[in-house]
């Protein structure tokens, strides 16, 4: 059996090659989207802790300040701050 080359073979063979590097495109972005995403995730993950530690070393800092005596605003800050670590710890934040 032999094959013969005519223009529908050519025209087929075309097809297929460029259906079989359009999907090739489509996996290459669909997976350096996925790569972004968990990329992402671990930057959103490390400000996260690092949000953490500020509003605990404020906190700290307004303890301080308030032994020291400085009472002017500062147990209102602390109160707003305890008040906000609490409602984040229970997911309650408007």
């Amino acid at each position: 059996m032999s094959v013969v080359i005519t223009p529908q073979n050519i025209i087929t063979a075309g097809a297929v090659i460029a259906a079989v590097i359009a999907i090739l495109k489509y996996y290459n972005k669909v997976y350096d989207l996925v790569k972004h995403q968990k990329e992402q995730d671990n930057d959103i993950k490390a400000i996260k802790r690092e949000q953490t530690l500020i509003v605990y070393s404020m906190q700290a800092c307004l303890d301080g300040l308030q032994q020291l005596g400085a009472n002017h605003t500062v147990p209102e800050a602390k109160e707003k701050l305890s008040k906000y670590i609490n409602q984040q710890a229970h997911d309650q934040l408007d």
